[in-house]
Formats: C-alpha cells, structure tokens, sequence
C-alpha cells in the first residue's frame, strides 16, 4: 500500500460520497448560469424553491426542507427580504417566530429559472433514460432514508 492510500477505502472520486458529489455537479453545472442571470445562489434559490413547493414556513422548517444550518438561512432571508423576494410575518401563536412566505415577484423568478431547469431535467431523462433516472431517484430515496439513523440528532444538511 502506498502512503496515498487509505487502508480499505475507495479513491475518493469512486467512493459513495464522491460518486454523490460529482452527480450533484453535473447536475447543477448546467444550472448556474441561470441562477447567475438571476442574480440568486444555490442557496438562495433552494430557500425560494422550497418556499414555492411548501408554502408559509417558520425559519427551523424552512432550514430542514431546504437542507440548510439555520444561521445561513437567516443571512439568506435577509438578503430575499431585501430584495422583495419573500415576505415575514409574525406567528399569531407565538409572537417570538417568523413566517416566511414567497412574495408574487419571488414566485416570478422562481417560474422564469424553472422553465430552463423543466428543459433541463427533460434533457436529463433523454440521457440517462426516464426509467433509469425514476429508479435512481427512488433509489436515492431510499438510501438517504436508510443512513437517517446514521447521522447524528441534528437533521443532515446540505452545502451552505
């Protein structure tokens, strides 16, 4: 065994973990651009697609469906806030916690950077195969589901 190699592990580029990670960009490579056009990061634009699929969230929901650490999601909703994409409000049932919801000019930029992203998976479907990709997203599903009991309490998060 070399000293570059760890004892028992893949290459990096071929471990699970790596596999993930370079699917994830290939995935998004594609996608940035349009989000740049937007002005939005891939942050920005999960909080704004989360808030357009869900609804009105507080700020903990809010982190855990957009696969974020909630002090990133603060930062983001400051910068969404001031630039009109989303709108807060107070909880009627506890005065302490904020509501968050995607303004009308939000949902705009979230429906103009879907239409590429819609192009794009149909494009994905061709490649890889429609029943291929449905397998593998099943898949996906299952395997994160599977390590949940692996991480520890604090959900797992995404990039931030």
């Amino acid at each position: 065994m070399s000293d570059d190699e760890i004892s028992g592990l893949p290459p990096y580029r071929q471990s699970i973990a790596g596999l993930l990670l370079a699917a994830r960009e290939a995935t998004m490579a594609p996608i940035r651009p349009k989000l740049r056009a937007a002005d939005v990061t891939e942050q920005q634009w999960r909080v704004l697609r989360v808030l357009s699929d869900e609804g009105r969230l507080d700020i903990a929901a809010l982190a855990a469906s957009a696969m974020l650490h909630g002090p990133s999601v603060t930062r983001i909703l400051k910068e969404l806030g001031e630039r009109g994409l989303i709108a807060r409000d107070v909880d009627p049932q506890d005065k302490r916690r904020s509501i968050i919801a995607i303004s009308d000019a939000g949902r705009a930029l979230v429906n103009r950077t879907a239409e590429h992203t819609r192009v794009l998976v149909q494009n994905y479907r061709k490649a890889f195969g429609e029943e291929r990709l449905e397998r593998l997203m099943a898949e996906l599903a299952a395997f994160r589901d599977a390590l949940g009991g692996f991480a520890p309490d604090e959900p797992a998060r995404g990039r931030d």
